[in-house]
């Protein structure tokens, strides 16, 4: 397992100063760049590699949004890899180790001079040990799109969401979101 300790800060926060929603994907996203970072396996190996890990799915649960200066852990490991994709777990746990927010997610590695999915190398897999699965409520990874719904206005990327994969950073998705979501 991977982790690294952090304090909640006032630019990660509402208007309640608890944690936004998008900062707690940040965190988790994060942790996992650290662990790969940590492992060799990083964004430079990976773009020397003409690879990219990209987000297909997430799960997240949270129990208590910390609040402004709360000092937090956050975790993760992965629990498996087949083919081309790789499952990872998440947590985030307070001062006190009781866990306040957790994760499933599920990532496909990019051959990014196909564009199209690739097996795990073997040195990937080698460069992680896996954790066991977490023990919660695991979803269906498809969301069904209703028959009826509302087209909205057409959204354009500003560079600035853009990450080192070359693609809209998937907290942005979720930012682009949430915004057409009414309170």
């Amino acid at each position: 397992m991977y982790s690294f300790d952090s304090k909640i800060r006032y630019s990660e926060v509402d208007s309640e100063c608890k944690l936004t929603w998008l900062a707690l994907l940040d965190y988790f996203q994060d942790c996992s760049v650290f662990h790969s970072e940590d492992r060799k396996v990083g964004v430079d190996y990976l773009a020397n590699h003409n690879l990219a890990w990209v987000l297909s799915y997430w799960q997240i649960r949270c129990e208590q949004m910390p609040r402004l200066s709360d000092s937090v852990e956050i975790c993760t490991w992965p629990y498996d890899m087949k083919g081309f994709y790789g499952w990872r777990n998440f947590c985030m746990n307070d001062e006190s180790g009781k866990r306040i927010a957790y994760a499933n997610s599920v990532w496909v590695l990019m051959d990014m001079k196909e564009g199209r999915p690739t097996k795990v190398p073997q040195e990937i897999e080698d460069a992680y040990e896996y954790e066991q699965k977490l023990e919660m409520e695991y979803a269906k990874r498809k969301i069904p799109i209703p028959d009826e719904y509302d087209e909205q206005e057409h959204f354009i990327v500003p560079n600035y969401f853009i990450d080192s994969n070359k693609h809209m950073n998937n907290g942005k998705y979720v930012a682009v979101a949430l915004s057409y979501v009414q309170e």
